[in-house]
């Protein structure tokens, strides 16, 4: 699978198959992002709010993955790279309010977060089983396999946070699945953006 091989070609994307789930993946993280923030904030759930700040950078960089299939390569690189940097702010933009919320935050709705979170999941299974086929690819197209493997794990760490908030009646459960999801939003930028420079250094006059 590796670019930097001559005799082995790594998919860019470029497939009308491939196009069209995107588009399908792209709807679904649209709606989600406006049900779990409306719902993360009529909950008080940092969780929920992290989990819908990561459909809605979906959206953008599945949209942009769309955009950039059938450029140069370079092009699908800097595209990688973009959403490489993008979930590097959204990991630090979680981790700040969760400790914002450590300190000031009252304790979340156990029993939305736990539905919401479940309807997440299966939103995001959907989106995993209609992508799984293209898991493998160059920096633009393994990105899009990785935001979507995210968003499931995610989704069930939602869940779980949601029965340990109703369990023990505190917010903690919630503010550390949030630190959790910060820092596999933080992992996952730094594999986007090592195979983007992996690819860079394989382009002729680099």
């Amino acid at each position: 699978m590796s670019g930097n091989c001559g005799a082995t070609h790594t998919f860019d994307g470029s497939s009308s198959g491939f196009r069209r789930a995107l588009l399908v993946v792209i709807g679904i993280n649209a709606l989600m992002f406006g049900v779990e923030m409306l719902a993360g904030t009529v909950a008080q759930s940092q969780a929920l709010k992290a989990d819908a700040l990561d459909f809605l950078a979906d959206t953008l960089t599945y949209g942009l993955s769309l955009w950039v299939i059938g450029k140069p390569q370079s092009w699908r690189t800097n595209a990688a790279r973009l959403k490489g940097y993008s979930l590097l702010l959204m990991g630090v933009m979680v981790f700040s309010l969760a400790v914002w919320r450590a300190v000031f935050a009252a304790e979340p709705q156990a029993e939305l977060m736990g539905g919401i979170a479940l309807l997440a999941l299966a939103a995001n299974l959907a989106s995993v089983f209609i992508l799984v086929r293209w898991k493998d690819g160059d920096a633009n197209v393994r990105s899009v396999w990785l935001c979507s493997r995210n968003d499931a794990i995610g989704n069930v760490a939602v869940f779980v946070s949601a029965a340990a908030v109703w369990l023990t009646g505190t917010h903690w459960p919630d503010i550390i699945v949030a630190l959790g999801m910060s820092g596999l939003f933080v992992s996952s930028a730094l594999q986007i953006l090592h195979k983007a420079d992996e690819e860079s250094r394989s382009v002729p006059g680099h």
